[in-house]
């Protein structure tokens, strides 16, 4: 059986909402963002660093929420989700894939941590207005290339598009995505989505 660990409000909501959209079975392990447990021994050893999410496939393990999604894609997708691997369209969806976590996610998770690190009274304003900066790029880097069209690639809805899509949930959250309308757009219409409902509500 294939077994999430997840926390409510985190990047496992990728992996969710993927396993609904391609009806894959699995048992969800909910994981008190803030329990001791994440720095447990038992957790330790299916995520080294005690994030969320990992996952479990019966003996086999893993970590990273995009590495966890091209996994799925790959044993369960039946070429659903994703373009044929070596065309330019797949090329554009492993772009897209990565720069919502490495790129656009990155700065975002950065204020989190600032701020659990520091707390409210030892924050640094100026380091926190640096990665909404860097934050606001990327969302307008998506709205511009969102424009006119429905999904990231082609007018076909992919798994970059779940990657995508949680990293402009929380760009909304923690920064603004005021004055985009193309990606506010697109994120209500990624959020409508029956799937991503259910990841939301686990």
């Amino acid at each position: 059986m294939l077994t999430i660990y997840h926390a409510p409000g985190t990047r496992s909501i990728r992996v969710l909402w993927l396993c609904h959209e391609l009806d894959i079975p699995h048992e969800v392990k909910t994981i008190p963002f803030a329990s001791p447990y994440r720095a447990s021994p038992e957790y330790r050893a299916l995520n080294p660093v005690g994030k969320v999410p990992a996952m479990t496939d019966g003996a086999f393990t893993m970590f990273e929420s995009g590495a966890m999604v091209q996994y799925l894609l790959d044993r369960h997708g039946q070429g659903r989700l994703q373009p044929v691997p070596g065309t330019e369209a797949h090329a554009h969806y492993l772009q897209w894939s990565w720069f919502a976590e490495s790129t656009y996610a990155r700065p975002i998770g950065e204020i989190v941590n600032h701020r659990r690190a520091f707390g409210e009274a030892g924050q640094i304003p100026a380091a926190i207005e640096e990665m909404k900066g860097r934050a606001r790029l990327c969302s307008e880097a998506v709205d511009r290339a969102i424009a006119g069209r429905e999904f990231l690639v082609g007018d076909t809805f992919t798994a970059a598009d779940i990657m995508m899509g949680y990293s402009i949930m929380i760009a909304e959250r923690l920064t603004s995505i005021d004055g985009l309308p193309n990606l506010q757009d697109y994120w209500r219409r990624l959020a409508a989505r029956p799937a991503c409902q259910k990841a939301l509500a686990a």
